[in-house]
């Protein structure tokens, strides 16, 4: 395990008084606890990745600037697409304005069936007319039959319109719906070659500028929250299973060297890091900090145990086997301890010494 040793009083190396070779063990707020290293990290964060192969026509925004989620980052053009959208635009507003109460088809339609409509009422009513006149035998059978005849007629031409209405109508209406889910998909198409922001906070980094060529899954942006940062630990394989969550950190980092802030351990990620033969662990923060920055390297220090009074003495006085050699009025002898928590410099002495046992230590 190791301890990292910040400056402050809780942290100090052992002050044991000296005489000669040997030393007392001390009684002294000792920290048990885990190392760390890591990075600090935005809420929130991601990059943002091109859908699409083009060149950039636009970059909408700058390092540092805050955006809304939704709102455009960069704008890529490809002249395929930009073809396709086009026409697909002007094929639906063509079959709108085709399909729409002023559509010259349809007006001319609409003008021919009310033509039949009117000459048809008209010889239905003087078919009528020779109906009564063929009663009273007023007129000649033939007559009748004339005016029949041409009321049938004109009933068949209305009955034809009214069906070529309808057909050009539900035509058109087809045509319609078609073109707009055709502008529709082509929309959707060129919405991915606008990109855009997908959380309310600020651009981190930008990683294209106007003009350049991109392609699918290539990263633009890095973006996050502004408000809210994380940490993003790792710890060595060898001292995970001591770590849990709701656990307390001490953080030490490198832009803010005169302040230790506190943090708290809440989610430990089970696979290791074969390069560096580590596990994650991410802290959420307890203060915040001084300024919006993200990628900040730290150390940490997560709190295993914190004992108030602990008997401690230099690991430089320790012998294999838990052994250390004291010295009394008879000489010197090796005794056993058992030892407890223990720091780069340290060890707790739980049973076998006092605080006025007089320890030998190494050269």
């Amino acid at each position: 395990m190791r301890f990292l040793r910040f400056s402050f009083a809780l942290l100090l190396a052992v002050s044991c008084s000296r005489n000669s070779d040997f030393v007392n063990p001390v009684t002294k707020p000792l920290l048990e606890a885990v190392y760390a290293s890591g990075t600090v990290v935005s809420e929130s964060e991601y990059q943002a990745f091109s859908q699409v192969d083009g060149y950039i026509a636009a970059k909408l925004v700058k390092d540092g600037d805050a955006v809304k989620k939704g709102d455009p980052l960069y704008i890529i053009e490809a002249d395929q697409q930009s073809a396709r959208y086009r026409i697909a635009r002007e094929n639906y507003a063509l079959a709108k304005q085709n399909f729409s109460d002023d559509s010259p088809v349809l007006m001319e339609l609409k003008a021919s069936l009310k033509t039949a409509q009117t000459k048809m009422q008209h010889d239905s009513v003087n078919l009528v007319r020779f109906t009564n006149l063929i009663t009273k035998q007023a007129t000649t059978q033939a007559e009748y039959d004339r005016a029949k005849l041409v009321f049938e007629q004109s009933k068949n031409d209305y009955l034809l319109m009214l069906s070529r209405y309808r057909k050009m109508h539900s035509q058109l209406q087809a045509e319609l719906i078609n073109a707009e889910n055709q502008y529709r998909i082509a929309r959707d198409e060129s919405d991915r070659y606008t990109i855009r922001s997908q959380v309310d906070g600020v651009v981190f980094k930008t990683m294209k500028e106007q003009g350049e060529l991109i392609r699918r899954t290539e990263a633009v942006a890095v973006l996050g929250s502004d408000k809210t940062f994380y940490l993003q630990l790792n710890v060595d394989e060898l001292d995970i299973h001591r770590v849990k969550v709701n656990q307390q950190v001490l953080v030490k980092i490198d832009a803010y060297p005169q302040h230790i802030f506190k943090a708290e351990v809440m989610r430990i990620y089970p696979l290791v890091d074969s390069r560096q033969q580590s596990l994650r662990v991410d802290a959420k923060l307890l203060e915040a900090l001084p300024g919006m920055f993200s990628g900040l390297a730290l150390e940490a220090n997560i709190v295993i145990r914190q004992t108030e009074q602990a008997l401690v003495i230099p690991k430089s006085a320790l012998l294999p086997g838990d052994s250390v050699i004291i010295r009394s009025g008879s000489g010197e002898k090796k005794i056993r301890i058992i030892r407890g928590a223990s720091t780069l410099d340290e060890v707790e002495v739980v049973d076998g010494l006092t605080a006025s046992s007089e320890l030998k230590i190494k050269p």
